[in-house]
C-alpha cells in the first residue's frame, strides 16, 4: 500500500522544488549577514523587506512576490507588513515540523 503525503506537506515540498526559493530561505537564516540594513523593520525580528530580498535575488518584483507568496502559503515565511512594506522572516517551528514529518516519510 503506497502512502501519500499529506496535502500540506505535498504543497511544502512544491514550495522547495525550486533553487531560487532554497536560497531565500538560506538567506533568512542569517538575514544580517546577507541583507544591507533597512529604514524600517529590524532584520532579524521584523523579517527582511521584499523589496531587498527582489535585489539580492536580481529577479523583477512580480517574479519575487511570486516566490515569496508559495513561501509563505507553504508554512515556512511569516509576513509581516510595516507602512506599505511586507517584510519577511522564517516561521522556525513550521519548517522543523516540515522537516520531521519528511524524515518520516522516507
Amino acid at each position: 500500500m503506497k502512502i501519500m503525503p499529506k496535502p500540506n506537506l505535498d504543497k511544502q515540498l512544491k514550495a522547495i522544488a525550486n533553487a531560487q526559493r532554497l536560497m531565500i530561505l538560506d538567506w533568512l537564516k542569517d538575514p544580517t549577514a546577507h541583507f544591507r540594513p533597512q529604514i524600517d523593520g529590524d532584520l532579524v525580528t521584523d523579517g527582511v523587506c521584499a523589496l531587498l530580498i527582489g535585489e539580492k535575488i536580481g529577479l523583477a518584483q512580480p517574479t519575487t512576490a511570486q516566490h515569496l507568496k508559495l513561501l509563505v502559503d507553504a508554512g515556512f515565511l511569516i509576513p509581516k507588513r510595516i507602512k506599505k512594506w511586507t517584510f519577511y522572516r522564517r516561521d522556525e517551528a513550521a519548517i522543523a515540523t516540515f522537516k520531521a514529518a519528511v524524515a518520516h516519510q522516507v
